[in-house]
């Protein structure tokens, strides 16, 4: 018997996308590789104290880890994916339930982030979003203005090969054959925003291959960057 058929049947009625270790031998079947994610963000070991956004949070993993990690507060911002029939919120209210988890949650674009609705956050996280937004500038402005001191992204890249900043523009599904890819920000682009945006410090960590198809690229001059940056 596989793992997968012992598990609720609640479980198995959800579209995971996140592996999410709910304890007790489960482990939530998402399509993600989170593990290796989890890796490649670099999120701090010990976040006591520390208030943390989580936008774009999905089923949660990100934002049940910093809870996991010692964070007083972890707020998961999502809209599009939770606004997703075939998607939907299940995954993260299943996720939170068998967790005893006390993340909050608050549903809402990008395009509707303030100051003013959210407030601070010591620390923002920002995975997985950035290329999904027409207008990459605007968004990652008002993402940095809620956090108070520091910022984690990771997003696909494109235009590695230019030293300047550039940004690849995508009108219909150029990447990765989804037309929810609007953008490849090149390091230099993203290493830019930030600064415009306040941040002194910024780590750009090592480019990731990645092997899904981006029309008019070679393999190589594209993948995916995190960039951890502070006040």
């Amino acid at each position: 018997m596989s793992a997968t058929a012992t598990l609720p049947e609640e479980l198995k009625k959800i579209n995971w996308f996140h592996r999410i270790d709910l304890g007790n031998g489960i482990t939530t079947p998402g399509c993600d590789d989170t593990a290796t994610k989890l890796q490649q963000v670099h999120l701090p070991a010990d976040l006591s104290g520390k208030t943390v956004l989580d936008i774009g949070a999905w089923d949660g993993f990100f934002s049940f880890e910093a809870e996991k990690r010692g964070a007083s507060r972890v707020v998961a911002l999502d809209g599009g994916v939770w606004r997703v029939d075939s998607i939907g919120k299940a995954g993260f209210e299943f996720a939170r339930k068998m967790l005893h988890s006390k993340v909050e949650d608050v549903e809402m674009e990008v395009s509707q982030i303030s100051l003013e609705r959210l407030g601070t956050f010591d620390l923002v996280l920002f995975l997985g979003v950035l290329y999904h937004l027409p207008d990459p500038f605007d968004g990652l402005m008002k993402v940095a203005s809620l956090a108070h001191r520091d910022i984690i992204i990771e997003t696909h890249v494109d235009l590695v090969e230019i030293k300047t900043p550039a940004i690849a523009f995508y009108p219909a599904s150029e990447c990765a054959n989804d037309p929810s890819n609007w953008c490849g920000p090149n390091q230099a682009a993203v290493e830019g925003m930030l600064r415009h945006a306040g941040f002194r410090t910024i780590k750009a960590f090592p480019m990731t291959p990645v092997y899904y198809p981006v029309t008019g690229r070679k393999l190589g001059q594209y993948g995916r960057m995190v960039f951890h940056a502070s006040r």
